[in-house]
């Protein structure tokens, strides 16, 4: 793990203490923590005003109850959250989950990660996260609306097209947009279509958009395989996780000439020997909601699948984990490496430990961290808001191209701070520095907020 600058460790140690048990709040400000002791170091100011420790302080933290009825007329309970971080450089940006996991520190962590991602997009938006414990699996569509109505109904008060902006996230998707969209219309007697984003393209939603953060993690990819004069096309690859996010990566990697041996879902994961059949997995996962396990029955010959088994295991030369926060951790790295993987893209939130992070940049793997390698969906939820307040829908290949457009900047700005800073390669201390000092610039210009 690397050392952090001693000028930073207070505001770390101040960090562990006010957020007691929140151990991957912790590790998302350690990992960017570590990155600023080269930018204190050729600009003391940074370190005036308290400015790192209003950064890493939310702005505004919401804790509340959802009570909703199941079928069997039964009142339910859970938890619902909403971070707004920071909105030095727009209103609050970032996802709701829906996941049994999601507790105040997961929603802290994603809502931290989201301010430098958010930043790096060159977008104007801020960063926040949001969610509930709330599992939506082996739930009616009838309580899946009614729970999304009465979340609604609290966060509703707390949102606006100018203050904070939604979108999904795991548990997430157009179904449970849809739902929460009309209850805040519902409460607020208004269209306010830019209040949240990833709606449905009948009623203010942007083309591209479930695609984007899949088909951007490959055009990051593809941008550091082309810096060395690399290629994407006959790559093996694998992809961890079976949601929107590990599809449409697997559908862009097959445009770009790659093929994707493997995926998977909490239970295990599928094997292809010609490569995954992709209308097979949208099939299984849009249309039929069934798990993983049954791309094997439907394929045949050819389809296995590994019940509780380590998809880091199958050799591969591009490593795309999708699924979830620290999936990815130090023994698995090293079996990566020992098989011959040349780059892993993040296409999840944080899906690497800081041990295989180690492990991969020491071994001259190329690493691209998930707040750059991810992006291209909270971009294309910007570019849907610049849609709603223009009142006009792109077309696919108009919004397609701004995200490559995107991408490439983003790539191409992580490279240049790392060379800037005496780290020619290092994406993540790229990232990191040209995240923080974008919001960092914005914050000193607005004064002690």
């Amino acid at each position: 793990m690397s050392k952090i600058d001693e000028k930073l460790q207070p505001v770390l140690d101040e960090v562990l203490r006010r957020n007691a048990g929140e151990a991957e709040f912790h590790q998302a400000v350690r990992e960017v923590l570590e990155s600023l002791g080269r930018v204190v170091a050729k600009h003391p100011d940074y370190a005036n005003h308290a400015l790192i420790e209003r950064i890493c302080e939310p702005e505004r933290q919401i804790i509340f109850r959802v009570p909703w009825v199941d079928d069997l007329g039964q009142v339910q309970i859970n938890r619902g959250f909403r971070v707004q971080f920071n909105s030095a450089l727009g209103p609050y940006k970032g996802g709701i989950r829906f996941h049994p996991s999601v507790n105040l520190g997961i929603v802290k962590f994603l809502g931290f990660e989201q301010i430098f991602k958010n930043a790096l997009t060159g977008l104007p938006i801020g960063g926040g996260k949001g969610g509930s414990d709330f599992n939506p699996r082996g739930r009616s569509d009838g309580e899946i609306m009614r729970f999304c109505q009465a979340f609604m109904t609290e966060l509703q008060r707390h949102l606006g097209e100018y203050t904070d902006v939604p979108a999904g996230d795991i548990g997430v998707g157009g179904r449970e947009i849809g739902y929460m969209f009309g209850q805040y219309k519902r409460l607020n007697n208004r269209y306010e279509a830019g209040v949240l984003t990833g709606k449905g393209l009948v009623y203010g939603g942007s083309r591209a958009r479930t695609e984007a953060t899949g088909y951007g993690l490959v055009y990051f990819v593809q941008q550091m395989l082309a810096a060395r004069d690399m290629s994407l096309d006959g790559r093996r690859a694998v992809v961890s996780g079976s949601g929107n996010v590990a599809i449409h990566a697997i559908e862009k990697m097959g445009q770009f000439g790659g093929r994707v041996m493997a995926c998977s879902d909490s239970n295990g994961y599928v094997f292809d020997d010609e490569g995954i059949d992709l209308e097979l997995l949208k099939e299984i996962k849009d249309v039929r909601r069934e798990r993983l396990s049954e791309y094997v029955r439907l394929k045949g010959a050819g389809a296995h699948y590994i019940e509780n088994g380590s998809i880091w295991d199958v050799p591969c030369e591009i490593a795309l984990p999708c699924a979830t926060q620290n999936e990815l951790t130090e023994k698995d790295a090293r079996t990566l490496i020992k098989n011959g993987v040349i780059v892993v893209g993040e296409g999840a939130n944080m899906p690497s430990t800081p041990e295989a992070v180690n492990m991969f940049q020491d071994a001259g793997v190329m690493f691209a961290p998930g707040k750059a390698a991810n992006a291209g969906g909270v971009a294309t939820s910007a570019l849907e808001m610049q849609q709603n307040a223009s009142r006009d829908s792109w077309s696919f290949e108009q919004t397609e191209e701004r995200l490559a457009q995107i991408m490439r900047n983003i790539h191409d700005n992580c490279a240049a701070t790392a060379d800037e800073y005496s780290a020619p390669g290092n994406y993540v201390l790229g990232a990191n520095i040209a995240g923080f000092v974008r919001v960092a610039e914005a914050m000193r210009s607005l004064g002690v907020i």
